[in-house]
């Protein structure tokens, strides 16, 4: 796990579906893990593409915060930057195969220097069942750090938490 910390650096999340099978309290606790740390960072935007991985996490997030359902990964890019200049959070929950979507809308992020907190459901591990998922779940995580991203990967689901802790107090921090 490699932590940098430059201002003007997009923080990326990975939250994997099955490297290692996780159990079936750790599968259903890990959700409600993350939702906790986003509520206690003041996130109010949620951004995402529907995606099965996400499915329990999707559900807790429309009881409060604002959230937004896109036809398209990058469309996240502009809407929470558009949501970080009029001063709230958002996070992009994004399933791996829609990282390679948003490579070019991450300069935005990058360029511009607002925070963008993405967690990213990662397929094409160990037991994946589509074959489709392969080739970008091997590839997402380096093609987020050769964009400029921060990676935080969460290789047990038990810790997951902590590491959206991590990652949003990361791209948060924010004189005002």
């Amino acid at each position: 796990m490699r932590i940098q910390t430059a201002e003007n650096q997009t923080a990326g999340l990975t939250v994997p579906r099955r490297n290692p099978p996780p159990d079936r309290d750790t599968a259903r606790s890990w959700p409600e893990q993350i939702f906790q740390k986003l509520r206690k960072a003041d996130i109010r935007q949620v951004t995402y593409v529907p995606d099965a991985g996400h499915a329990r996490l999707i559900e807790l997030c429309h009881a409060e915060p604002v959230t937004t359902v896109l036809t398209t990964e990058e469309e996240a890019i502009g809407v929470l930057s558009g949501a970080w200049l009029d001063g709230e959070r958002g996070v992009l929950l994004i399933q791996s195969s829609g990282v390679d979507n948003c490579i070019n809308t991450l300069s935005l992020a990058r360029v511009c220097g607002f925070p963008l907190l993405m967690i990213v459901t990662s397929g094409g591990d160990w037991g994946e069942v589509n074959a489709w998922q392969v080739p970008m779940g091997q590839i997402m995580a380096s093609n987020l750090r050769l964009a400029g991203a921060v990676v935080y990967e969460v290789i047990d689901p038990n810790p997951g938490g902590g590491e959206c802790r991590g990652g949003g107090a990361h791209r948060f921090q924010r004189k005002t």
